[in-house]
């Protein structure tokens, strides 16, 4: 963790005395928490992790999460039972600090209150930057879970097709596919599994509903693995029955602009870049114009991790060391929609892409 907390200091512009990452209720967790320290599991509601420029990392916890705070390596734990506690220790942690930096995307304004009043008059200063340059470059540790969240969802992908039944609902296909993962070793789902059948497939964002799968039929699955906290992101789109041929090569095209993009992966190459690359296969078909978002984003402890973007609008350059995906798509409203989506690690002269699972045209 040494290292991750020396990257973040090294990233700001002009680094504080001390950083804080502080977490409050269940959904509103600072995934920069987890990041320096490492934890393994429990949730951490309204703890404390203070980061100083040595890479020392002291978490501050209640006994509820005890066991779990001391499995993490290279943290002090220092175990609260009282605010009036809490307040004492953490005015002990900043110590005689003049600026504390706090990363203001993800800490709420509730806590950021307590905490600036706990900090005895020291000036509080945005690291959002800073940390999120830092996550943006994966370690060996972040990679092999990433890798493995990948792998998960890669075999539940080549699974899909023995899981598909005439009347079913995109809702039972979600829960299989959900079910599928865990089976494969997932903790969790790293976001809600999207289905979408026929025309609900133009919707990149759709949420499963009731609809029963009847052929023929075109259908987009987006599904994701949760592995020690590290997520992974692949979408395959498949065909149920014999739909009209425009389908097929509507895939086929989504099939071709992928690899184009996967051609430019490498460090240097701007993320707009590799939207480009995809965009241009699209645009030169029938279907101009309808692949309607970026072509990717990063991935790591956020499914939509910080870190370049594969969008037209993307200024950053790829580095050695990120995760991205790389979703091209064709979206008909009113027919329906296609896309194809990999979770990509940037190597040193190129790319591995770490959910490999068919992803060609299959009819089921």
């Amino acid at each position: 963790m040494r290292e991750r907390i020396q990257r973040i200091f090294s990233a700001a512009k002009n680094p504080p005395d001390v950083i804080l990452f502080a977490n409050s209720a269940e959904p509103h967790l600072d995934l920069g928490f987890f990041y320096v320290t490492g934890v393994p599991s429990g949730l951490f509601e309204g703890s404390v992790a203070a980061i100083h420029p040595d890479g020392n990392c002291t978490l501050l916890t209640s006994p509820l999460e005890e066991e779990s705070a001391r499995k993490a390596p290279d943290v002090t734990v220092e175990v609260i039972s009282s605010r009036d506690e809490m307040r004492k220790q953490f005015r002990e942690l900043v110590g005689d600090a003049k600026r504390v930096g706090m990363n203001y995307r993800e800490v709420t304004h509730e806590m950021f209150r307590n905490l600036k009043k706990y900090a005895k008059g020291a000036k509080m200063v945005d690291v959002s930057d800073a940390v999120a340059q830092a996550r943006s470059i994966k370690d060996r540790t972040e990679v092999q879970r990433i890798s493995k969240a990948a792998e998960i969802a890669a075999r539940t992908a080549k699974e899909i097709p023995s899981l598909l039944r005439s009347g079913m609902t995109e809702l039972e296909l979600a829960a299989e596919v959900e079910h599928s993962m865990g089976k494969n070793g997932a903790s969790g789902r790293s976001f809600n599994t999207i289905v979408a059948f026929g025309p609900h497939g133009a919707e990149p964002h759709f949420e499963p509903t009731a609809t029963k799968l009847k052929g023929p039929t075109t259908m987009v699955i987006d599904f994701g693995a949760l592995y020690q906290r590290y997520c992974s992101d692949v979408t395959r789109s498949f065909a149920f029955g014999r739909p009209k041929k425009e389908l097929r090569t509507m895939h086929e095209t989504v099939e071709a602009a992928q690899q184009a993009a996967f051609e430019l992966i490498r460090p240097g190459v701007r993320g707009s870049e590799v939207h480009a690359a995809a965009a241009k296969v699209i645009d030169a078909s029938r279907w101009k114009g309808r692949f309607i978002h970026g072509l990717g984003h990063s991935v790591g402890l956020a499914v939509h991790d910080p870190g370049v973007g594969l969008s037209p609008r993307s200024k950053e350059k790829l580095r050695e060391g990120m995760v991205v995906t790389v979703e091209p798509g064709i979206y008909v409203p009113g027919v329906g929609g296609v896309r194809i989506e990999d979770d990509v690690l940037v190597t040193k002269n190129g790319y591995k892409i770490l959910s490999e699972a068919p992803r060609g045209y299959i009819e089921v």
